[in-house]
């Protein structure tokens, strides 16, 4: 199973290469992978029949008892059977349909194959976790092919809306997912079906969230919207995924869990009256639309919500019906698509208004179209009407409930007839007063495809009782009824044959009278659900400017202040509610005095942050709290966090103080006396709320804590720093995520910084312009004078010489040129030490940023330059590349990451041992360098640009006005 799957994403990845080399005939090389599924169901078809099933699991994590399980029983031998053997015909059928110049057909050809296999993994997956992962690659592979057509607006917004529909139903869904997965204490779909759990409220609403995901997936009222804008999408994409797969996966769905959860009071109800609506309002619509493509998916909507009412009905014989009709669905409606393209591809319309007589000059495509056509309105002797039989059946000795449906179910037929033979007519009849539309031949390739689904669906008519064996193993699955329903052509005259008879005259009907059921549809039609869809979006951009409109009015403080009193109220109201500090211990205010002395100081330094006006003194403020917090580390026994918040304070106080030279000296906003009075209450209520929140869950833990286990852990590996070993082994994987994400950030702030750098304009010389401080320090070093010849004065900065005089601080440059080095040797000490004492990636490439800091406040952008000749880039990137790439080396044995360790001897050194943790670690340690690098060239070096400009530009202004002074006193002699 999992090869079949792998070699559809496999062989979708070449197809760009392979449509370039073969054209159009390379459909016909990616229908392979779904023959090869369809041709492995088939040789599965008696143990599926058996009621047996095929499995294959993969344990991936097993300590986290995360795994990838597969399963084949009779229900996904049917899904697998439609979505790889339809699949396979629309693949062949690509290689007639389109044209070898076609726009991007390879990247169309790669989506539409990698589709097909996540539909095939979706109606395979065995765990609920697995199936929402395909789940949503098939809405991005729908979104892909929707919008295929991206050059036009309409195809662009369809794929949107299919989108945006279908995934947040499927947030939902997975929401659920996860209450029934807790609940159920598996999230193996065998395992809940065969022992649900017990149907308590919070099951209830995990059903009505799954429920939202698969109906919108099957485009059920309310979401049925997205369904017929996807008709933008080429006719093979419409006979595909809105035929015979994507569309089924919400109908799939509501079968795989109806035998669990059909007798939940909110299950039957919610599928009943929507899935009733959904027939009934599809069908109406499409009585009175023009365009083929749209009369089929409205009609597809119908019977989606025919086939959704059946399979959630929550009955033997209506699951039997069900699953009957899934397979006639797909046996009908996509070779009526694929006729669809054809007849449009030979007449370069599908306006039924403006084809005529098409049936004579393509009598073939007419046979194949009226042979489907006549399945879906149900007549005998095809497999449609086998299916509407049994559902009839199946309703009619159901509950008073059923009985509804039923009348639902008829009403909803006669629809179905009606615009059938609206489409048949429309596409090939003569219509007085409209000349015969121009068409030209079809080749045989070009029709074998929709002509094979056509005869299937006329064979399993007479021969359904074939397929009895199959289905009924699914059917099984609920409580049997006394006298089961089985699966025949002909049950003799009866109720549901009159039923049948009913509908069928009803319909006839309905298409007779089509100009006053048009006229009439278009009198009282309420809004569509579309135009709703685009004023609800209307509506909520309106809603989103005036509510941005009313609260972002420009001011900082009062945005913290909402924050926190939002915050406090709500943390606030639960401490008042549920008062879980009853029965806590009383709170010890600090372990020994030193503590309270350092936290009252940090205390005051914080306060006093709410009073100054002046930035450089909030910056010195906020410095102060932060080196308060390291010695509250320091005192409380963690040298690790404390190094950290060291090294982080004094990178963000450099940063601060780049930022603040061009910022003025004092905050500009205006604050009233009472606002200002009214900060520090409000920060010693959120602080005080954090507090007590703080201390309640502390004080409410009843689980033993895992730090005993994290440093048994630690020390069975032979290592004694517990903070480091949990950051680059037992959490590696959070720890590479947090990188990227200060990647991101670094690079989203320079970015930024130097998005208009090309307007800048030159601030160098002619001969340096298109330069970089990097490129332009060489060349100043290089002239610097060496040896005996000029005075020897000693040069502590390898670009002092860029330095104007009075910029410059020997004691500084002497202070900076031996401590460099120093504090390098530092940075790589805390790196290699991190195992057995604190240190690590992180604080290491931040003790290297400072030294690089200190190079760059001594001797400016050239300076640092010089002492980091390499872009800063290379260093996130690589840093970045190597914690990843050790990381992914865990995947082997499962494990987070494995340590790999090598053990050797130095002959100053001694004994010593590299492992896996330190490589990652590395990688941190040249990431955290590369960002700091990045920051301080981008806010140092930037800024020192600009200020040299406005410098420049100043002097000139002083230049030019001194110079017309001079001319105007020289014209103007006394």
């Amino acid at each position: 199973m999992i090869g079949l799957i792998i070699g559809h994403f496999v062989l979708a990845a070449f197809a760009g290469p392979l449509v370039h080399r073969l054209g159009r005939r390379a459909f016909l090389v990616l229908a392979l992978p779904p023959v090869a599924a369809t041709v492995w169901a088939f040789t599965q078809w008696s143990t599926a029949a058996s009621g047996e099933a095929v499995t294959w699991s993969w344990q991936w994590i097993p300590d986290y008892d995360v795994s990838l399980d597969l399963r084949l029983d009779a229900l996904s031998e049917l899904m697998v059977l439609m979505a790889a053997g339809v699949g396979a015909l629309v693949l062949i059928y690509c290689a007639s349909y389109f044209r070898d110049d076609t726009p991007q057909l390879g990247r169309f050809a790669g989506n539409l194959l990698a589709f097909a296999g996540a539909m095939l993994a979706l109606v395979l997956a065995d765990d609920l976790i697995t199936l929402y992962v395909f789940w949503e690659l098939t809405t991005v592979f729908s979104f892909l092919l929707i919008g295929h057509g991206s050059e036009h607006r309409h195809s662009r917004r369809s794929a949107l809306q299919a989108l945006t529909v279908t995934t947040l139903g499927g947030l939902a869904m997975l929401v659920g997912f996860l209450i029934v997965g807790h609940a159920a204490g598996t999230y193996q779909i065998s395992a809940i079906v065969a022992d649900p759990p017990e149907a308590t409220l919070a099951i209830s609403v995990a059903l009505v969230l799954i429920l939202a995901g698969a109906l919108s997936k099957s485009a059920i009222w309310p979401f049925s919207m997205w369904l017929p804008n996807a008709m933008a999408a080429p006719t093979p994409v419409s006979a595909y995924l809105h035929a015979a797969a994507m569309v089924k996966a919400g109908v799939y769905l509501v079968a795989r869990l109806s035998p669990a959860f059909a007798d939940v009071p909110v299950w039957k109800p919610v599928i009943l009256v929507l899935g009733g609506a959904t027939m009934l309002l599809g069908g109406w619509r499409a009585l009175r639309l023009n365009d083929l493509k749209l009369v089929l998916a409205y009609g597809t909507v119908s019977q989606l919500g025919f086939l959704t009412l059946l399979a959630g009905a929550g009955n033997r014989d209506a699951a039997l019906a069900a699953v009957a009709m899934i397979l006639g669905h797909a046996l009908f409606k996509a070779p009526l698509f694929l006729v669809t393209g054809i007849v449009d591809h030979s007449t370069g319309t599908r306006d039924l208004r403006k084809l005529s007589g098409v049936g004579r000059s393509l009598p073939y495509v007419a046979a194949v179209a009226v042979l489907a056509a006549a399945s879906m309105a149900a007549l005998p002797p095809l497999l449609g009407f086998a299916a509407k039989e049994a559902a009839f059946e199946a309703l009619l000795h159901g509950s008073a409930a059923d009985r509804w449906a039923l009348a639902v179910v008829v009403l909803g037929s006669a629809l179905t007839t009606a615009y059938t033979l609206r489409f048949v007519w429309g596409a090939f009849a003569r219509k007085p007063g409209v000349p015969d539309t121009a068409v030209h031949s079809v080749g045989w390739a070009f029709l074998a495809p929709p002509a094979l689904l056509a005869v299937l669906g006329l064979v399993l008519g007479p021969g359904v009782g074939l397929t009895d064996r199959l289905f009924s193993a699914y059917a099984d699955t609920y409580p049997a009824p006394e006298d089961p329903y089985h699966l025949a052509l002909w049950h003799g005259f009866g109720i549901a044959l009159l039923l049948s008879a009913v509908a069928w005259a009803a319909g006839t009907g309905l298409f007779l009278a089509r100009d006053t059921v048009t006229q009439l549809s278009r009198r009282i039609a309420w809004p569509t659900a579309d135009s709703v869809f685009g004023h609800l979006l209307l509506g909520q951009e309106r809603l989103a400017l005036q509510v941005t409109g009313f609260i972002q009015r420009g001011s900082l403080s009062v945005y913290l202040a909402t924050t926190l009193l939002v915050m406090a109220g709500g943390q606030l109201a639960v401490l008042v509610t549920d008062r879980p500090w009853q029965g806590a211990p009383a709170p010890r205010v600090w372990d020994n005095e030193l503590q309270g002395g350092v936290a009252v100081l940090t205390c005051i330094a914080a306060l006093l942050c709410l009073t100054v006006r002046r930035r450089m003194k909030a910056v010195v403020l906020s410095g102060l709290i932060g080196y308060g917090t390291a010695l509250l580390f320091v005192v409380q026994g963690a040298p690790d966090l404390a190094l950290t918040q060291f090294c982080v304070e004094t990178v963000a106080m450099i940063v601060f103080v780049l930022v603040l030279r061009r910022m003025p000296v004092h905050f500009e906003e205006t604050v009233s006396p009472w606002r200002r009075a009214i900060r520090i209450p409000v920060a010693l209520l959120a602080a005080g709320t954090i507090g007590v929140a703080v201390w309640v869950a502390a004080a409410a833990r009843t689980a033993e804590p895992a730090g005993a286990a994290m440093v048994k852990e630690v020390s069975d590996h032979g290592y004694k720093d517990v903070v480091a070993t949990i950051l680059v082994d037992l959490r590696a994987w959070d720890t590479m995520g947090e990188s990227a994400v200060l990647a991101a950030a670094a690079i989203g702030v320079t970015s930024l910084i130097y998005l208009h750098r090309r307007s800048d304009g030159p601030m160098l010389p002619d001969e340096l312009k298109g330069r970089t401080a990097w490129s332009i320090a060489a060349q100043h070093t290089a002239r610097l004078p060496q040896g005996d010849e000029v005075a020897p004065e000693r040069g502590w900065l390898a670009a002092g010489s860029t330095l104007a005089p009075e910029h410059r601080s020997i004691v500084f440059e002497v202070v900076a040129r031996l401590l460099f080095h120093p504090i390098l040797i530092l940075s790589v000490y805390l790196l290699f030490c991190a195992e057995n004492m604190p240190g690590g990636g992180f604080v290491a490439g931040l003790v290297a940023g400072v030294a690089l800091i200190t190079r760059y406040l001594a001797g400016g952008r050239f300076e640092l330059a010089q002492a980091a000749p390499l872009q800063p880039g290379l260093f996130t990137g690589l840093g970045l590349f190597i914690s990843t790439a050790v990381g992914l080396l865990g995947l082997i044995d499962g494990t987070v990451l494995h340590a790999f360790t090598y053990h050797g001897h130095l002959p100053v050194f001694g004994d010593f041992h590299m492992s896996t943790p330190i490589l990652f670690d590395f990688g941190v340690y040249l990431l955290v360098l590369g960002v700091v690098l990045d920051i301080v060239r981008a806010l140092g070096a930037k800024i020192d640009r600009q200020i040299e400009r406005a410098a420049g530009a100043l002097t000139a202004s002083n230049s030019t006005t001194a110079a017309s002074t001079s001319t105007t006193a020289e014209g103007n002699p006394r």
